[in-house]
C-alpha cells in the first residue's frame, strides 16, 4: 500500500502519482498528464491525455496541437483519478496557469507550477491553498529579487515608447511569446502609436482574446518592409528576435526587454539592450516566503531555481524542506526563453551567486533576516 506522505515521486518521465496513475507536468510523453500551464517545460508534447484548467485550455491546445486530447475543469472543481482527488487552483503566472492540489487518504499536496502573487489583467490571480506538502518553484529565490509594482513598470515602458516616438525611432519590446508578451500588451497605451507583434506573439494573442482577455489592437509585424519609416511604432516580439535581420528592418529602433533578471546590474549592457524593465511572471523572494507561509505546509519541496538557498532559509525557520530534482527551467537567462517558449530573460548564462551584490550575500548569511521576514 502506498504511503500517502509520498504522494508524488520523481521518475525519468516526470513527477508521478502512483496512487492515481498520472503525472504532473511530465517532461516526457505519458498516458495521462495533469498540466499546470502551457510553457514547454511543463507541457510535454505527445501525451495521451491532458488535464488543465478551462481558462488555459485554448493556449494548451494551441501548443500541443489540434489532435491532442485536452480535458479541462473549472478552478476549484474536483475530479477523481483512481481514488486521488485532484483540483486546480489559480497560480497567476499566465492565462490558465494552475496549482495542482492532490488529496489522498487525508494527505494533501499542492504543486505550485510557476506562479506569481501580484495580480495582472491577463490571468486569474494566485490563490494560496492549504496543504501538508507544498512543492514550490524558486526561479528568483534570492533576497535581491523584490519586484517593483507592475503599474510603475508599465509607466516606465510607456514613457520610453513616447520618448522613442518623439526621437523618430521605433520601439522593440522583448518578452516571451506566451504570457509575458500579452501582459506587456495589456499595459501599453495605444494612444502613443501603432502596436505590431511578432507572429509567435500574434498567434497566442488570438487565443487570449478568445479566452476573454482584453488586449489593445495589434497588427502582425511580418508584413513590415525594410526602408519604410517605423517611427513611433511599438513592436512586441520574443527575445530570440533580438539582433536578427527581422528586427533590424525597424531601424532606427530602441530595444528593451522585460524580465526579472533586469534586477542584476549589467545584464542589459552585456547583451547590447537599450533598456531593461524589471517585470517577471514568477514569484519574487518576499512573495515566495509569504506563499509558503500561507499554505500552512509543514513540508516544502523546492524545485527549479535557487533551490539550496530557499531550502536553507526554510529549514532555519523550522520547516522540513528539501530540494526536489526536476527538469523545469522557469525564467531562463540563456537565450532559450521560458523553457523554449521564445522567452523571458534570453540574456546569457544563468546568473550565479557570484554575480549578485554584497547585500545579497549578507542576507543569505542571515543578517538581512528581519527585513525579509517583515516583507513576507
Amino acid at each position: 500500500m502506498m504511503d500517502p506522505s509520498k504522494l508524488l515521486r520523481p521518475t525519468e518521465l516526470g513527477l508521478y502519482c502512483e496512487a492515481g496513475d498520472f503525472f504532473v507536468d511530465p517532461w516526457r510523453p505519458v498516458p495521462r498528464a495533469v498540466v499546470t500551464h502551457a510553457h514547454a517545460d511543463h507541457a510535454c508534447w505527445g501525451c495521451g491525455r491532458y488535464l488543465t484548467s478551462n481558462e488555459g485550455r485554448r493556449v494548451l491546445q494551441v501548443r500541443m496541437g489540434h489532435e491532442a486530447i485536452v480535458d479541462s475543469v473549472e478552478f476549484g472543481e474536483s475530479v477523481d483519478l483512481n481514488g486521488v482527488k485532484v483540483s486546480l487552483h489559480p497560480a497567476g503566472h499566465i492565462l490558465g496557469s494552475s496549482q495542482v492540489r492532490l488529496e489522498y487518504r487525508g494527505e494533501i499536496w499542492v504543486v505550485s507550477g510557476d506562479y506569481k502573487v501580484e495580480p495582472d489583467a491577463t490571468c486569474s490571480p494566485f490563490e494560496a491553498v492549504r496543504c501538508h506538502t507544498f512543492v514550490t518553484e524558486s526561479t528568483f529565490g534570492l533576497p535581491i529579487y523584490r519586484w517593483p509594482s507592475q503599474q510603475a513598470i508599465f509607466d516606465e515602458i510607456n514613457a520610453w515608447w513616447r520618448s522613442n516616438r518623439d526621437a523618430g525611432k521605433a520601439s522593440l519590446l522583448l518578452g516571451y511569446a506566451l504570457g509575458k508578451s500579452q501582459r506587456l500588451l495589456s499595459g501599453l497605451d495605444p494612444s502613443i502609436g501603432p502596436i505590431l507583434t511578432h507572429g509567435a506573439v500574434e498567434k497566442l494573442n488570438r487565443a487570449y482574446r478568445e479566452g476573454g482577455i482584453d488586449l489593445p489592437p495589434t497588427a502582425y509585424a511580418g508584413t513590415a518592409t525594410k526602408g519604410k519609416s517605423w517611427a513611433g511604432v511599438m513592436v512586441v516580439a520574443p527575445p530570440s528576435a533580438h539582433g536578427t535581420p527581422w528586427a533590424r528592418k525597424f531601424a532606427p529602433v530602441s530595444t528593451g526587454i522585460a524580465s526579472g533578471w533586469m534586477t542584476i546590474r549589467g545584464t542589459r549592457r552585456r547583451k547590447a539592450l537599450d533598456r531593461g524593465f524589471i517585470l517577471s511572471d514568477h514569484v519574487d523572494w518576499p512573495g515566495l516566503l509569504g506563499s509558503v507561509d500561507a499554505t500552512g505546509a509543514s513540508r516544502v519541496l523546492v524545485t527549479h531555481g535557487y533551490t539550496s538557498v530557499v531550502v536553507k532559509w526554510l529549514e532555519e525557520k523550522g520547516l522540513q524542506a528539501e530540494v526536489l530534482a526536476t527538469r523545469y527551467e522557469g525564467e531562463r537567462d540563456d537565450g532559450g526563453g521560458e523553457a523554449g517558449d521564445l522567452g523571458e530573460g534570453d540574456l546569457g548564462e544563468t546568473i550565479t551567486l557570484g554575480e549578485v551584490s554584497n547585500e545579497v550575500q549578507i542576507a543569505l548569511d542571515g543578517e538581512g533576516e528581519s527585513e525579509t521576514e517583515d516583507d513576507a
